[in-house]
């Protein structure tokens, strides 16, 4: 049974705890967070979710806990300011890592954390849903009756349900520059993800922000953001919000059809419209929950089964690309076209 320690307290380490309890061969046996009175309620929380078994312990304290030799693994959902810090103690300590995404915030990074891991003989891979959702290889699967790809078009816009609290001058991590806030990271990395495991990396790439700064103390992050990428005979649009809502689908056009997603970060339902045809010829429903994280934990439960680090390779290799893209976006802002 692996043991995995989950790090922060937000409703994602919920949902990650909620989808372990379903998958054999792995428990959250401890609950990590800074101020040690929520780790204390966030534990009791979390102990509904799988009464048959401990309700897992809580500490404010993740360096002992590394030390101890009473975890196999952690889960770390803490601000993307400090991901990389904290995969780093994990690995010196011999611990397997599930990070959330963004799993840190540069491509180069990323690479040495990987390196790093290797050398010691740990699993670290990134927790992006996307990767493992059965919906993205479904769509796949669908490429081929589109012909030639000549447009793409990928969106996720969703206020936030804190943004009233940013309007009034609260500090929310995701509107916070300093724990690296914005929303590229948050839910552009949703369309990005796929635009890469789909298409493989753009040419170049041009992006622009809206940005969002509610206190003199700050400059803000971004709130919304596009970002034209280019291959060879197509273009593909990319655009997130935490400030905008959109239910508009997300669209994969070809010469022979167009491929219409529900939800390009959980996709559960595909329309294939083909060209010159009145009828929508094939609307595939897909399986499973959406925005469900049991596909991810299964992967992590195989690779830290298996006991060979390098077979996450494959794994953080996606994970670099897609960082690598949005490197290339942020440094797009007001500067022009820049290759990933």
């Amino acid at each position: 049974m692996i043991r995995l320690a989950t790090i922060g307290t937000s409703q994602i380490t919920r949902t990650l705890a909620r989808d372990a309890a379903g998958v054999d061969g792995i428990r959250v046996s401890h609950v990590v967070s800074r101020d040690v009175a929520r780790a204390h309620e966030f534990a009791g929380g979390l102990a509904e979710l799988a009464p048959a078994e401990a309700a897992p312990q809580a500490t404010g304290d993740l360096d002992a806990l590394l030390r101890s030799g009473d975890i196999d693994a952690v889960y770390i959902a803490s601000p993307n300011s400090v991901h990389a810090g904290q995969v780093r103690a994990a690995i010196r300590a011999g611990i397997h890592v599930l990070v959330e995404k963004p799993a840190v915030t540069t491509a180069a990074e990323w690479r040495e954390l990987t390196a790093a891991a290797r050398t010691a003989g740990v699993v670290l891979i990134e927790g992006i849903r996307t990767a493992y959702d059965p919906g993205l290889q479904a769509v796949r699967d669908l490429l081929p009756q589109l012909g030639a790809v000549r447009r793409v078009s990928f969106g996720y816009e969703s206020v936030s349900s804190r943004y009233g609290k940013v309007l009034a001058g609260e500090r929310i991590n995701m509107f916070d520059p300093e724990l690296a806030g914005g929303v590229l990271y948050d839910l552009g990395v949703y369309a990005a993800h796929p635009l890469i495991a789909l298409f493989g990396l753009p040419r170049e790439v041009r992006g622009s922000k809206v940005q969002v700064a509610v206190r003199d103390d700050s400059p803000g992050v971004d709130g919304a953001g596009v970002a034209i990428a280019s291959y060879d005979g197509f273009d593909a649009d990319l655009s997130y919000s935490k400030i905008t809502t959109s239910s508009r689908p997300s669209e994969i056009r070809g010469e022979l059809g167009t491929l219409q997603i529900d939800h390009i970060a959980s996709p559960r339902v595909l329309t294939l419209q083909l060209a010159g045809a009145d009828d929508v010829v094939h609307e595939l429903p897909i399986d499973g929950p959406q925005h469900a994280l049991t596909g991810e934990i299964e992967r992590f439960v195989e690779l830290v089964r298996g006991g060979d680090a390098a077979a996450a390779e494959p794994d953080q290799l996606a994970t670099e690309r897609t960082l690598r893209l949005m490197d290339a976006i942020r440094a797009s802002w007001g500067a022009g076209a820049v290759a990933p």
